[in-house]
C-alpha cells in the first residue's frame, strides 16, 4: 500500500517493524520492501536492502533493475545484468523489458541488439510486453526500420507498440509516417491514448500542419480525452509552430494544471512569431505567479527579447539568470550577441564575445555574421565568417551571408572569391522553396517555377497584383539580386521568387477572405517581405509566413516584426 500511494516514510516505519520480527529474513518480504523503496525513487536504501539480503532470486535483481531503469539510471541498470547471469539466473518478461528500457536511454544501439538475442535465446521476442519494449528501445535509438520489423513480426500488438512507433518517427521528424500510422492504428480498431495524441501533435508542430493538429484536437476531444500536462503542453507548442499563436493562448488558459513546461512553450511560441513585448508579459506573470524558470524558459525570453528588438530587457533577463543559479549555457550566449548584434551596437557584441567564459562557437559567430549581413558591416562580416569556417566549414549558410554581405557592396570579386571556396569545400547552398496547402494538398514553388500545373494562371495573377501594388507605393528593391546584372533584369528576377508564386497561387485558390499560411525553407527575401506587406492591404487579407527563423503576420501593410528581422 505505501509502494502504491507513494508514501516513502510511513513505508521505512514499516520496514523498521519487519527488521524486528520473524520476517526480517524472509524474501517475500525484503522483495517488498525493496520494490517500495525502487518505485518511490529511494534507490540508495533500494541498494542497500538488496546487498544486505541473504538470499536474492529473479524478482529481487529485476525490482532493483526496474527502479534504475525507471529512475533514468539506465547504466546501473545495465551494470547488474551481467553479473545477475553470473549467478545462473534466467531473465523473465520483466527483466528484459526494463533492461530494453534502459537500453534505449543510452547513446549507442550496441547494448539493446545484445538483449534482442537474450530475448530470442529465452523465447520472449514475441511476448507483447517484452516486444514492446524492444520496439521502443530500437525507435528511441532512431532505428526505424528494426523497430518496424520488431512491429510486423508482433502476432499480438496493443496500443503501446503503435504508441512505440509513432513517437519514434515523431522524434525523428518523420511526420509523415508518425500520421500514416496514427490512422492506420484506428482503422485496426485500437484506440488512441493520451500518450498517442501527444507524438502526433509533436509531429504536426514539426512540418506545421495546422489543419491537420486542428482534425486531430478535435478528434481527442470527441473520443473525451482532457489536456492532461503533458498533451495541453504539445498541443500548445503545435499550435503556436503550426503558425495560429492565439490558439495556442486559448489551450494555455484551458489546461488543467501548468507546469514550466506549459509556460515555456507559450514563451518559445511567442518568440518564434516575433511577439516581444507578449513574451515579456507572460515571463512576469509566470513569476508572479511563483513558477521557478529553469534555462529553456531564458532561452525563450531571451529570444523573444532578441527577435523584437527589446535591448534593455534582455540584457536585465540575462542578469537574472544568476538569481535563479541558472549557468548560460551558449544558446543563450547567442541570444545576446544577437540582440547587441540586430541593434547595431557592434563593438559591445565583439566585447561580448570576447568577455564570455565559454569558448565561442560557431552558432556565436554565426548571430555577429547575420547582423553584419543586416546593417552592412563588410570588415566585422568577414572576421566574424572566418571564425565560422574554421569551427563549422560545411556549413552552407555562413558563405552565403558573407556572399551576400560583398554583393550587397558591389564588391564582386570578393563575393567570386566566396564562391569559389564553397565550390572547392563542396559547400552547396540549399536550394531555396516556398510551399502552402490547400484542402490537404502541399504546393511548393521554386523560384521561377514551371513545373506547376497552374503556372500560367500563376503568373498572371502575381503580375497583376505586382501592378496593384506598385499604384500604393511598392517599389522593387533590386538589393536583394544579389547577381552582377543591369537594374531591369535585377526587378525581372524579384518578380517570381518562390514565396511570391506561392502567395498568387493562394490567391486564386483559396476564398477571400481565409487567412493564407505560407511556409518557406530558409529567411524569406526583403523585397518579399516588402511586396507582402502591400498584397496584405491590397487584397484584404492576413498572409502568415512561416521561415526558418519565425513567423511574419502580416495584415493590412504591416508585419507583426515591424520590419525588425
Amino acid at each position: 500500500k505505501c509502494t502504491q500511494l507513494g508514501k516513502l516514510e510511513e513505508g521505512k516505519v514499516v520496514h523498521e517493524h519487519f527488521l524486528k520480527s520473524k520476517f526480517k529474513s524472509n524474501i517475500f518480504v525484503l522483495n517488498t520492501i525493496l520494490n517500495m523503496y525502487a518505485k518511490c525513487g529511494n534507490l540508495d536504501d533500494a541498494h542497500t536492502t538488496f546487498d544486505k539480503m541473504p538470499i536474492k532470486d529473479m524478482v529481487t535483481w529485476t525490482a532493483l533493475i526496474t527502479g534504475y531503469s525507471q529512475n533514468d539510471k539506465p547504466e546501473e541498470a545495465l551494470a547488474l545484468f551481467p553479473k545477475m547471469i553470473k549467478l545462473g539466473l534466467k531473465p523473465n518478461q520483466f527483466t528484459l523489458s526494463s533492461l530494453l528500457k534502459a537500453s534505449g536511454a543510452v547513446p549507442s544501439d550496441k547494448l539493446g541488439r545484445q538483449f534482442h538475442g537474450f530475448c530470442i535465446k529465452y523465447g520472449y521476442a514475441w511476448n507483447v510486453y517484452v516486444g514492446s519494449s524492444l520496439l521502443d528501445m530500437y525507435a528511441r535509438c532512431g532505428q526505424m526500420k528494426e523497430a518496424q520489423s520488431v512491429f510486423d513480426g508482433m502476432a499480438d500488438k496493443n496500443e503501446v507498440c503503435w504508441n512505440a512507433l509513432i513517437a519514434g518517427h515523431a522524434r525523428k521528424n518523420e511526420a509523415e509516417d508518425a500520421l500514416k500510422l496514427f490512422w492506420k492504428m484506428q482503422r485496426q480498431s485500437f484506440k488512441p491514448t493520451h500518450y498517442t495524441y501527444s507524438s502526433v501533435f509533436s509531429a504536426c508542430s514539426t512540418i506545421g500542419a495546422l489543419e491537420q493538429g486542428k482534425w486531430i484536437h478535435a478528434h481527442m476531444i470527441k473520443s473525451g480525452e482532457k489536456l492532461i500536462a503533458f498533451v495541453g503542453n504539445t498541443l500548445v507548442d503545435m499550435y503556436a509552430k503550426a503558425g495560429s499563436i492565439k490558439d495556442a493562448k486559448k489551450i494555455f488558459d484551458r489546461l488543467e494544471k501548468i507546469d514550466v513546461v506549459s509556460w515555456n512553450s507559450m514563451l518559445t511560441g511567442y518568440a518564434q512569431h516575433g511577439l516581444g513585448k507578449e513574451a515579456v508579459r507572460q515571463f512576469e506573470e509566470m513569476l508572479r505567479l511563483g513558477f521557478r524558470p529553469n534555462e529553456i524558459t531564458f532561452l525563450g525570453v531571451l529570444t523573444a527579447c532578441s527577435h523584437g528588438g527589446l535591448l534593455n530587457e534582455g540584457q536585465h533577463y540575462f542578469g537574472l539568470m544568476k538569481k535563479y543559479q541558472i549557468e548560460p549555457d551558449v544558446f543563450h550566449y547567442v541570444t545576446i550577441v544577437d540582440l547587441l548584434g540586430r541593434a547595431g551596437l557592434f563593438d559591445r557584441a565583439q566585447r561580448f564575445i570576447e568577455d564570455m567564459p565559454v569558448q565561442p562557437s560557431a552558432a556565436i559567430w554565426g548571430a555577429l555574421l547575420g547582423a553584419c549581413r543586416m546593417h552592412g558591416n563588410i570588415e566585422l562580416g568577414t572576421l566574424a565568417a572566418e571564425r565560422v569556417f574554421e569551427l563549422d566549414p560545411h556549413d552552407s549558410g555562413p558563405h552565403v551571408l558573407l556572399y551576400n554581405i560583398y554583393a550587397s557592396a558591389g564588391r564582386w570579386s570578393d563575393a567570386a572569391r566566396v564562391r569559389k571556396m564553397m565550390k572547392a569545400c563542396g559547400v552547396k547552398k540549399e536550394p531555396a522553396c516556398s510551399w502552402v496547402e490547400i484542402e490537404n494538398t502541399v504546393h511548393m514553388f521554386v523560384a521561377n517555377d514551371d513545373a506547376h500545373p497552374q503556372k500560367e494562371e500563376i503568373r498572371r495573377m502575381w503580375e497583376k497584383i505586382s501592378r496593384k501594388i506598385k499604384e500604393v507605393g511598392y517599389v522593387p528593391d533590386t538589393r536583394h539580386v544579389l547577381l552582377f546584372v543591369d537594374q531591369q533584369e535585377r526587378e525581372a528576377k524579384l518578380q517570381y521568387h518562390s514565396e511570391k508564386l506561392a502567395l498568387a497561387f493562394a490567391l486564386l485558390n483559396t476564398p477571400h477572405g481565409t487567412i493564407i499560411r505560407i511556409k518557406k525553407n530558409i529567411r524569406i527575401c526583403g523585397d518579399c517581405h516588402s511586396a507582402i506587406k502591400f498584397v496584405s492591404k491590397v487584397e484584404k487579407r492576413e498572409i502568415i509566413v512561416r521561415d526558418t527563423n519565425r513567423f511574419h503576420h502580416f495584415s493590412d501593410g504591416s508585419c507583426s516584426c515591424r520590419d525588425y528581422w
